[in-house]
């Protein structure tokens, strides 16, 4: 019984682990849009970059979805 219970513990934990994982993409391209903002480029270019990272943060999300929800 107690085996059991460290297997499923174990699984939870790596469950969590892979999702973090997953979800370390999604970091990274906020501190990148984050770091754009701070560098205050041209407008125009500003909002092409922000339209470009919110449409690739939107994919990212949509395939951990898809991955974590199958």
């Amino acid at each position: 019984m107690l085996l059991l219970l460290l297997l499923l513990q174990l699984l939870l934990l790596l469950q969590q682990l892979l999702i973090l994982l997953l979800l370390l993409p999604l970091l990274l391209l906020l501190l990148l849009l984050l770091l754009l903002l701070l560098l205050q480029l041209l407008p125009l270019l500003q909002q092409q970059l922000l339209l470009l990272l919110l449409v690739m943060l939107q994919l990212l999300l949509h395939c951990y979805c898809y991955y974590y929800f199958s």
